[in-house]
């Protein structure tokens, strides 16, 4: 068996209009655009990528921002919330920060005894920030958050489920172990310290999930590029139908839908957004691929603007 997963790799997501999904994430969650390139399946739409300073595997949220997307619904088979680390000191800031900027948010309310504040992104994407004395230093962005309350990175994911045992099963060979349950609710929580947490809803009776603005497309989990294979075999022995190795440029990927219809992915944790950038100057262009390169005139022509400064 390979290594098991620390944790989270990258969580993607559909959005509508890109201003606005780069204002929410840069300017109100204090995130910072670390990557600004094309949908590499579909290179009319702009992928963007948040994380820390130098977006960290385990900090980086990502968006595919299609201008006038319809709503999507937030169902079984998908990642259902994303869930974002802070200090355990931070709540009452992110509380009003979040109303003084009209966000959709809830009251904070415990959970496995952490204290989590729900909220939506301007598209309706289920969020919440967990707040816990382990949250690690990080480097966190140069930006409007101060660094004592700024998100960390991610603390996890829930799926949304029919049947809970399939993915479980899969979630405990990549070195998720069970470690609390209630009522509906079961976690798992893999030897990381960031994105270390899944947690299972498990509902018969949920309606399905259906693609569209304000949903996730995947999440991906951090492998290493010498046992990426080997975690290609073990999907494959599991009776998943894992795609080949794709070089994402940043990083290489490997996608297999589970049974439970939620899109895995295993992502490498190299060579990382400065492959191709240096640090101090990440997001503040479009970067392409170098297979994409020569289309750049043709592909730039059709992406709407974004202001160079991501905050």
């Amino acid at each position: 068996m390979p290594t098991p997963t620390p944790g989270i790799h990258h969580v993607t997501a559909i959005g509508s209009d890109p201003g606005r999904n780069l204002e929410f994430y840069t300017r109100t969650l204090g995130l910072r655009l670390v990557k600004r390139s094309v949908n590499q399946d579909d290179v009319s739409v702009y992928h963007l990528f948040y994380g820390d300073h130098g977006g960290t595997p385990g900090t980086s949220m990502t968006f595919f921002p299609y201008p006038d997307a319809r709503s999507g619904r937030v169902g079984t088979g998908q990642v259902s919330t994303v869930a974002f680390l802070v200090p355990e000191d931070s709540v009452d800031y992110w509380t009003d920060r979040l109303a003084d900027a009209g966000v959709d948010a809830d009251e904070p309310r415990e959970r496995f005894g952490d204290t989590v504040l729900p909220f939506r992104d301007p598209d309706g994407l289920p969020l919440e920030l967990v707040a816990r004395a382990d949250a690690p230093r990080g480097r966190p962005p140069d930006g409007p958050v101060p660094d004592e309350h700024a998100v960390r990175g991610f603390f996890g994911v829930t799926l949304s489920l029919t049947t809970a045992t399939p993915t479980a099963d899969l979630l405990q060979t990549m070195g998720y172990d069970e470690a609390d349950a209630k009522r509906d609710r079961q976690r798992y929580v893999a030897d990381g310290d960031l994105g270390y947490v899944v947690d299972i809803l498990e509902d018969p009776q949920a309606p399905r999930g259906q693609p569209g603005a304000g949903t996730v497309h995947h999440v991906a989990f951090q492998v290493t590029e010498t046992e990426q294979p080997e975690w290609r075999d073990v999907l494959i022995e599991r009776g998943l139908r894992p795609t080949s190795v794709i070089d994402r440029k940043w990083f290489k990927s490997v996608y297999a839908r589970t049974r439970g219809g939620v899109l895995f992915e295993f992502a490498t944790k190299s060579p990382g957004y400065t492959v191709d950038e240096d640090l101090a100057d990440l997001g503040e262009r479009l970067v392409l691929p170098e297979w994409l390169e020569s289309r750049r005139n043709e592909i730039e022509s059709g992406l709407p603007e974004l202001p160079v400064e991501s905050g």
